[in-house]
């Protein structure tokens, strides 16, 4: 399984979205799971990778947190969780998508 965060450059959610998907592996006990960071710099980029907002969190290429009819956009993303809008998911949220995507 592969993890990749796409965010835009100094992007205030980052380390917050890198800390959640690193303990939600953990948790789902998938720890040898790769992670990496990417930097998306333009729109082009952003469409190509059907990057909707920054941190977007992508599973095996694929983002399960996906709003429909969201389009590729290099602002900043928003996530609803049970404490209301936050930067990520919560832990909960990325556990169940990584479980899924290991049984897809």
């Amino acid at each position: 399984m592969e993890i990749e965060i796409l965010v835009v450059p100094d992007c205030p959610h980052q380390r917050l979205a890198e800390e959640r998907v690193r303990q939600a592996l953990d948790v789902a006990g998938l720890t040898t799971a790769g992670v990496t960071t990417r930097v998306v710099g333009d729109q082009a980029e952003a469409e190509r990778a059907g990057f909707t907002g920054s941190p977007t969190i992508l599973v095996d290429g694929r983002d399960p947190f996906a709003e429909p009819g969201a389009t590729p956009t290099l602002a900043c993303r928003m996530y609803r969780t049970q404490g209301g809008l936050a930067g990520a998911p919560g832990v909960d949220r990325i556990r169940r998508a990584l479980e899924d995507a290991g049984r897809g």
